[in-house]
């Protein structure tokens, strides 16, 4: 389902996820009708965006997670208008896109979502690591201490994680099974202590963790 109070950018979004074979987009909405269209349809997933003239996103966001099938939901935003997204990351969404994401990005970015993994636009995480410690959910001194908990594939997956980059895209570059990645993913989401990988992703970013050079 995506969220949007321009009708244009709903028919144009909607329009690049309906012609992915596996990509169904069952509502098109404003904020004010994504209730009810979320009642009726239940989706998979939900491209919510953060700024909207007749209710505002995170208030959306808020109803749409009690609902007894909670979407996975991720935000849309232009880059100067993020001041809310670690409010948002804080109530439960579990991805951050740019509106000018590329089709092929959006396109995974859904895939992505839908089986229950997260998405961001990395320069969004660099933006979210100056938003003070709610953004992560801990205190930026206790990042150090979180990461030596991690082991050296975690840290691995977790630097390349900062980057934007899928399950599938980080099995690639270090030869893993995208499942074996997911399975690392969740192992380190755990031990840092936060809820999805975006939180991870701006913690990652604020220690300066960066993926080793896999060219080779």
């Amino acid at each position: 389902m995506v969220v949007d109070d321009e009708a244009l950018l709903r028919s144009g979004i909607s329009a690049i996820l309906d012609a992915a074979s596996d990509i169904e987009v069952v509502a098109a909405c404003t904020g004010s009708q994504a209730l009810e269209h979320a009642g009726a349809h239940q989706p998979d997933v939900v491209l919510l965006d953060v700024r909207m003239p007749d209710v505002d996103g995170l208030t959306v966001l808020d109803r749409l997670q009690e609902l007894p099938r909670p979407p996975h939901i991720a935000m849309l935003t232009t880059f100067d208008a993020d001041e809310y997204l670690s409010q948002a990351l804080q109530r439960g969404a579990a991805g951050f896109l740019l509106k000018d994401t590329e089709p092929r990005d959006l396109i995974a970015a859904v895939r992505a979502l839908a089986t229950g993994g997260g998405c961001l636009s990395a320069p969004l995480v660099r933006r979210l690591t100056h938003a003070g410690p709610a953004a992560a959910h801990v205190d930026a001194c206790a990042v150090s201490p979180q990461l030596t908990a991690l082991s050296s594939r975690e840290r691995e997956v977790l630097a390349h994680l900062a980057q934007g980059l899928s399950n599938h895209e980080i099995g690639g570059l270090l030869h893993l099974s995208p499942a074996t990645v997911k399975d690392h993913v969740s192992a380190l989401l755990a031990k840092l202590g936060v809820g999805n990988r975006v939180q991870a992703a701006v913690l990652a970013t604020r220690a300066s963790l960066t993926a080793p050079d896999t060219a080779s």
